[in-house]
């Protein structure tokens, strides 16, 4: 799941642009992912009144449904 989260934001930002997304795992049901992109960036990935985060959740979550999991994504500054 981290790689299809790196996919969908990378294609999302600039290509010299840092990104990182770390992976912090609860338990064996739920993955918290923490999506850091530089500051330039950033409103590229949130979008105008938080819609292109939205749409990646609910892409994110579809994913751990078919694996019976939650997920959980953070933007974090």
């Amino acid at each position: 799941m981290k790689e299809i989260l790196e996919t969908i934001i990378s294609s999302l930002i600039s290509e010299d642009a840092e990104l990182s997304v770390n992976e912090v795992t609860n338990s064996d049901k739920e993955s918290k992912f923490e999506v850091r992109v530089d500051s330039a960036n950033m409103g590229r990935v949130i979008g105008k009144n938080g819609k292109i985060a939205k749409s990646i959740r609910t892409v994110m979550k579809a994913i751990a449904a078919k694996e019976n999991k939650k997920v959980i994504v953070e933007f974090v500054d």
